[in-house]
């Protein structure tokens, strides 16, 4: 009553994300803000203890302020981090303290004695609901450039969820991110074929295979001078993308793939373009760097 469009939004994102969990589950419910250090260097701790305590009923639940300053007024959230337990909709537990492992568990021991949560990490019809939050965040440690954590958070919903397609290829992309590339290859190569056939693990497979001819740094720097010395050489370029995209360097790789489609889009069957929209794929059709990239395409190809 009396809310407007964008609160009702922020009180159904809420509610999916909490309550509904919140009904059998016990969550943690953690406020922050990407500008805030000391929610980022909470957020580990939290992320570990509620993987371990899953199949205890623990789910763990983020709340950007900036992104849901309505949502953090409703629980008059003056600093952050804010932290607390929540269960069947209502805050059970204030574990914004709690700032150590061990003095979080003994938090979450005795309230998981008093209520009664039910264990397991998973529902037989809310397994998504409840590894999604997990999801969300390792996407968004992934964007964020900490690979090494985002391929812990995502072999963590693996443990709990290994059907779970996202995760699969969650953590195959954190893997080459991370540079594992060895390592993502043998993964991909021991999922089954229901999985691997999965868009999302396509995408990550297209990752694995564009990272797999990482250059050493004097052939990168080779191809880089071939590259800038011969622009009209167009094997040169498409050679000089290849190796910079899988050495790390995606602006580096999208911007002589874009220079190639302006001056010579058919150029070998429409090749940089081919190779731009699989590193689209690659990284992830949401990913910002790839809409942002997308864009400067569509103005290339359409004006």
């Amino acid at each position: 009553m009396g809310l407007n469009m964008d609160e009702q939004k922020a009180v159904e994102r809420f509610r999916d994300a909490v309550v509904e969990p919140s009904k059998t589950k016990l969550v943690i419910l953690d406020f922050w803000a990407e500008w805030c250090g000391p929610c980022k260097a909470l957020a580990p701790m939290l992320e570990k203890v509620a993987a371990e305590y899953a199949e205890k009923g623990v789910v763990l639940a983020k709340v950007n302020v900036d992104e849901e300053q309505f949502i953090a007024a409703q629980f008059q959230v003056r600093s952050i981090p804010t932290v607390y337990a929540m269960f069947q909709g209502q805050p059970v537990a204030d574990l914004t303290q709690a700032r150590s492992e061990t003095q979080l568990k003994q938090v979450l021991d005795q309230l998981l004695s008093q209520l009664p949560v039910q264990p397991g990490a998973l529902g037989n019809d809310g397994a998504q609901q409840d590894v999604a939050p997990l999801l969300a965040m390792g996407e968004e440690v992934l964007a964020g450039g900490d690979a090494e954590r985002a391929l812990g958070i995502f072999a963590q919903i693996v443990d709990m969820a290994p059907d779970n397609a996202a995760a699969q290829a969650g953590l195959l992309r954190a893997m080459v991110e991370a540079g594992h590339v060895a390592e993502a290859e043998q993964a991909l190569s021991a999922m089954p074929d229901e999985l691997r056939d999965d868009p999302a693990v396509e995408r990550a497979a297209s990752a694995i295979q564009l990272a797999k001819d990482k250059p050493d740094d004097t052939e990168l720097e080779n191809l880089r001078k071939a590259a800038a010395e011969r622009p009209a050489d167009m094997d040169a370029q498409i050679a000089f993308a290849n190796a910079a995209f899988a050495a790390g360097e995606r602006d580096a790789a999208a911007d002589t793939l874009l220079a190639m489609i302006r001056t010579e889009p058919e150029w070998n069957d429409g090749a940089a373009k081919a190779k731009l929209l699989q590193i689209f794929e690659a990284v992830g059709l949401e990913d910002s760097w790839v809409s942002a990239t997308r864009r400067k395409l569509s103005l290339i190809l359409f004006g």
